[in-house]
C-alpha cells in the first residue's frame, strides 16, 4: 500500500514507526528504572527496623562484602535520589515522543486528506476533467 503513497507520507509514516520503536525503548527504560526505585525503597524501609549494630552485607558482584550502617543508608539514598531523577526524565521523554506521535499522526492525516482518497488518480488526476484528457477538450 505504501507504494501508492506520496513520498512525504512514506516519510512521515517512517518517522512514526521510529517514534513508536522509541516509544517502546523509553517505556521499558521505565519499567526498569521504577522496579530498581521501589526495590531500592523498600531496601530502605527494611533497614529502618533493624539495629545499626547488626552485621551487614552488601552485593557487589558475585561477592558480599561487609559494609556499616551509616554506609548502606548513604549509599540507598543516593541510589534513590538518582532513579528518582531517572524516573523523572524518562516521563518527560515519553511525554515528548507522544506529543511528536501525535504531531507527526496529524501531519500524515492532512497530507493523505490533501491528496483526495483515490490519491493523485483520483477523480482530477490523469485523464480527468480539466486535465487535457478525452472529453476534456
Amino acid at each position: 500500500m505504501q507504494g501508492n503513497l506520496p513520498p512525504e507520507a512514506e516519510e512521515k509514516i517512517e518517522e512514526l514507526q521510529d517514534l513508536q520503536e522509541t516509544a517502546q525503548q523509553v517505556a521499558v527504560q521505565k519499567q526498569q528504572a521504577e522496579n530498581t526505585l521501589n526495590e531500592t525503597e523498600t531496601a530502605l524501609d527494611q533497614l529502618e527496623e533493624i539495629d545499626e549494630d547488626t552485621d551487614m552485607y552488601q552485593e557487589v558482584g558475585e561477592l558480599l562484602v561487609e559494609t556499616e550502617y551509616d554506609e548502606a543508608e548513604t549509599e540507598l539514598e543516593e541510589k534513590k535520589d538518582s532513579l528518582e531523577i531517572r524516573v523523572e526524565t524518562l516521563e518527560k521523554q515519553e511525554s515528548r515522543v507522544e506529543e511528536k506521535f501525535e504531531e507527526l499522526q496529524q501531519e500524515l492525516q492532512q497530507l493523505l486528506s490533501g491528496t483526495g482518497v483515490g490519491g493523485p488518480q483520483g477523480p482530477q488526476g490523469p485523464g480527468g476533467p480539466g486535465m487535457g484528457g478525452p472529453g476534456g477538450d
